[in-house]
């Protein structure tokens, strides 16, 4: 099975369009990079400020490339903006797993249901369409507010990898928390639960 790392892949429903994320994307999320620095407080890798935020988009095309990574942008129809980026990493086809990530929105598009329809296009199309076994999430132990938005969408909590790994620019190590979902489960009651909060 190869995966389709094509410029093809568009994920939409009648909020959101989910697409591959490109070079030019950096004057689309430029705003939000310049203004919006606590949007990064969890994140491993910063996109504030134009500079950021070209090596971020750098890092994340470099992956795709590679067929390890697959970032997309997220448009919002409702207000015809740019709301921010998701991506699956550590594709592993053999094993039929991906985790799901790399996840930011600006301050306008928190809390308004629009994560709730990417996770929604995402989940259906690596269990759908990609075949995957498992999709696997992971944060910071501390961000609470991506952990309820985990749960909300119907994510198991597997537990916590202790001090695993260094927080961006300090000494301090951050714990992991890890969650999933697996193919049976999205079939059996995610999905349609999922579905039901759109």
């Amino acid at each position: 099975m190869d995966l389709d790392f094509s410029q093809n892949t568009i994920l939409e429903d009648e909020s959101i369009l989910l697409r591959p994320l490109q070079q030019a994307d950096i004057e689309n999320l430029l705003e939000i990079s310049l203004n919006e620095p606590e949007t990064w407080e969890y994140s491993l890798v910063r996109a504030n400020g134009r500079e950021n935020l070209e090596n971020y988009i750098k890092i994340a095309l470099n992956a795709r490339e590679n067929k390890i990574e697959f970032p997309f942008i997220v448009f919002d129809k409702k207000s015809g903006k740019y709301a921010g980026s998701t991506r699956f990493y550590d594709i592993n086809l053999a094993f039929k797993t991906l985790q799901l990530g790399y996840t930011w929105y600006g301050k306008d598009f928190r809390g308004m249901g629009l994560n709730k329809h990417c996770k929604f296009l995402l989940l259906q199309f690596a269990f759908e369409s990609l075949g995957m076994e498992r999709v696997e999430f992971r944060a910071d132990n501390n961000n609470q507010r991506s952990i309820a938005a985990m749960k909300s969408i119907g994510c198991t909590v597997e537990g916590v990898l202790r001090s695993h790994m260094p927080t961006f620019g300090s000494d301090v190590r951050r714990d992991s928390i890890v969650l999933s979902i697996l193919r049976n489960e999205w079939f059996d009651k995610v999905k349609e639960n999922l579905k039901n909060k759109l």
